[in-house]
């Protein structure tokens, strides 16, 4: 496939972009700030007509694509004023997804985010393991833009029944030189109980990616994506007693697991992650 990625130069992206060459696809990245190399465009998100221009081509370098994978993002709650953002955000998403409906592409992928299930768990989930079954839970700025940029999706899919659109929740994005700080998680288990001690290896996230563009069908899904391991040594019962003692368990919770349920990736991808920071450490 001819797949535009934009933010390609962020650290889930940088992998995505990687991992979808590696497996023959031709990669077109969109991003802020490019890469002075073949198929890397400045684009600025927030400017529709950059947008809607750079999707319908660039010049000689591409005249058409097959899919969209929206990764492009502030990516975190806290880093700019929350109405910067909102401001960047979501219109950016607006943009890229009416754009590519302007261009016939009818296979997307959009970087959601773990944010919508609750976090930061001050007050706690409903039950666990987590899943997407319970009614989003914005806590910040940033995570209500993500969930609104849910519900815009599930609209278009409704208004063209051939869109195909899987939004990932994904977990925080690893790569192998970050292993070596979660040796410093261990001593206190509410250090990371923000996000229920998940994590995704930047590589398995790329490899979900790939399935949902390769696999899936018409219509919206919404998928957690998250390693199947958390960040602790200690096992998850155990850091269930610890920090959510109260809260109600949907079934029996083994060994170190994450307790961000992947269930549903893994049914409707065939996904299975493939590195834990337990080989890199």
């Amino acid at each position: 496939m001819r797949i535009i990625v934009t933010g390609g130069n962020g650290k889930l992206g940088r992998a995505v972009v990687t991992h979808l060459k590696d497996s023959g696809h031709e990669v077109f990245v969109f991003d802020r700030v490019a890469e002075r190399e073949p198929g890397y465009f400045p684009v600025d998100l927030t400017d529709y007509g950059q947008v809607v221009d750079a999707f319908h081509g660039i010049e000689e370098h591409h005249s058409g694509v097959d899919a969209l994978v929206h990764l492009a993002a502030i990516p975190a709650p806290g880093i700019v004023p929350d109405v910067a953002t909102f401001d960047n955000n979501v219109p950016s998403t607006y943009h890229v997804l009416q754009a590519a409906r302007r261009v016939g592409i009818k296979k997307i992928v959009t970087a959601s985010s773990e944010t919508v299930l609750g976090l930061p768990f001050d007050v706690p989930p409903p039950y666990v393991p987590v899943d997407e079954e319970y009614d989003a839970r914005p806590e910040s700025t940033y995570s209500l833009g993500k969930h609104l940029e849910e519900q815009l999706e599930i609209q278009l899919c409704r208004w063209d029944p051939q869109l195909s659109i899987t939004a990932m929740r994904f977990s925080n994005v690893m790569e192998p030189g970050d292993y070596a700080q979660f040796p410093s998680f261990q001593s206190d288990p509410t250090l990371r109980k923000w996000n229920l001690w998940g994590y995704i290896d930047a590589r398995d996230a790329a490899d979900a990616v790939q399935k949902a563009l390769e696999t899936r069908g018409p219509g919206f899904e919404r998928v957690i994506i998250a390693n199947a391991d958390t960040v602790m040594e200690r096992d998850s019962a155990e850091l269930l007693d610890a920090v959510f003692p109260d809260v109600p368990r949907k079934r029996e919770v083994s060994g170190r697991e994450t307790l961000l349920s992947i269930d549903k990736a893994r049914r409707l991808l065939g996904w299975e992650p493939q590195h834990s920071w337990r080989d890199e450490a």
